[in-house]
Formats: structure tokens, sequence, C-alpha cells
């Protein structure tokens, strides 16, 4: 007997498993608290464990040879860490950290890459790193394209997404230092959407009171990724899944 089952686990991508798939790698999870900043993939380091996320956020964060760096993708109850090992790859320059703490389920890299001897298990985590590309390469987009206030409306759904509260624990310099701009445009931008009744910023804490309007001005930026992961590996949803859907207009597993 196993302590883990598919049915209670919280993580969309281990319930999306075929049941022998799940079954093989039930007895070799393990429960893990994920503090914020602790490590999930650090840069040029062998990547020994995946972590399927329950609860918190994490970030995939590019960084430069000087230490710079911006985030380029999230990880939430969605998804796991470490999927370049389906690429048979053993490390990669970025880095993955928890930025709101929460918990997961961690596996080594060598009982994870046994899943891809089941045909169907392999095929649903190769279209996760799929539409975990198309999230990178919108995040690419949004940059490039899109202005700062609607990046940041971007940020704050994806978030909303994959924490699944109102109440997000936000710190205006993580929000400055994820969108790679000055603190202080941050701020400004906070207020701009406090002011259309969006959202409500206090220290450390963003507070969302209208998901539709953040949907509104991240416009175009925002929705194709997540359209893609439902989609793809998208699954029936409860009903209390299906009644949050409609109250806040959608995203990854609302």
């Amino acid at each position: 007997m196993t302590g883990f089952s598919q049915r209670t686990t919280k993580n969309r991508l281990l319930r999306r498993l075929p049941q022998e798939a799940f079954d093989h790698i039930a007895p070799h999870l393990k429960t893990v608290d994920l503090p914020v900043r602790w490590s999930l993939v650090e840069a040029a380091q062998p990547i020994e464990h995946v972590y399927f996320i329950e609860s918190g956020l994490a970030s995939m964060v590019a960084v430069t040879s000087d230490d710079n760096g911006v985030e380029i993708g999230q990880i939430g109850y969605e998804g796991m860490s470490g999927y370049p090992v389906l690429l048979g790859v053993d490390g990669m320059p970025n880095r993955t950290l928890m930025q709101v703490p929460g918990s997961g389920l961690r596996l080594s890299t060598s009982c994870f890459l046994s899943l891809l001897r089941n045909e169907e298990a392999r095929l649903i985590l190769l279209r996760y790193v799929h539409t975990h590309e198309v999230q990178l390469a919108h995040s690419a987009l949004a940059a490039a394209r899109y202005s700062v206030h609607q990046r940041l409306a971007r940020w704050l759904l994806m978030c909303h997404d994959r924490l699944r509260m109102d109440d997000m624990p936000l710190t205006h310099d993580f929000l400055a230092s994820m969108l790679g701009v000055r603190r202080s445009g941050v701020t400004d931008h906070l207020h701009i959407l406090e002011g259309m009744h969006a959202i409500r910023s206090t220290r450390g804490n963003v507070k969302i009171l209208d998901r539709r309007i953040l949907l509104d001005v991240a416009g175009g930026c925002y929705g194709a990724p997540e359209a893609e992961y439902e989609r793809l590996i998208g699954e029936d949803l409860s009903a209390h899944e299906k009644s949050t859907r409609m109250r806040t207009a959608g995203g990854p597993g609302r």
C-alpha cells in the first residue's frame, strides 16, 4: 500500500497520468515542504529530482553571467519542475525556485524517466513540455510587444491561476524583479489597477477584486498558453472548480 492516491493528489499533471503509470511511481513519491526561495532546479547543476507542485508558486528565471535575472515562466499545481530531463538533458542554464511557499511531491529523476516506458504517460508529459514552451514564447512576446501595465495584469492572472486564492502574498520588489522593471514602476502600475478596482495592493499582498478587469487589461498577452494546456492536458473539473471558473472567467485549473 502507498499513502498516495491519484484521486486526491492536487497536482493536475499527476492526476492526468494513466492509473498504471501513477501506481508505478507512487511508492517513490515524497511529500516535501517548499519554502520561499527554495531551489527546485539550480543553473548548470544536474537535475537529480523533479517536483510536482501541489501548492505555492515557482518561477523559472533566466540568469546572466553577471547574475541579472528575469522570470520567463511560472509553475504551479498544473505542472512540474525539471521537465528538460524529458528531452534527454541533465541540466539547464536557468533556475527554478519557489516564489510563494507551498508543498509538493518529489521524485528522483531516474524513477521519473521510467515513466517514459508507458506510451500514454510519455505523450502527456511531452505535451506538458510543449505547453510550457508556449508559455515561455508568450512571455518573450509580452516583453517585446506589450506595455508594463499589460504585462503586470498578465502576470497577476498567471499567479491567480496557480495559487487559487484572491489574496496573493506578492511584494512589490518581487513583482519588479520578475517583470525586469524598477520597483517604483511596478508600484505606479499597481496603483492604476487599484484605481480600476481590479486589485487591492498592500504591503506584501495583492488581492484580486475583479479578474475580468485584469483580463481586459492584459488583452492578447494572456490566454494562449492557458488554452493550449486545457486543450492538450485538461481534465474533467469538479463541480467546485467549474463554479470557480464561471466566477473568475477562466484560467488553468480554475
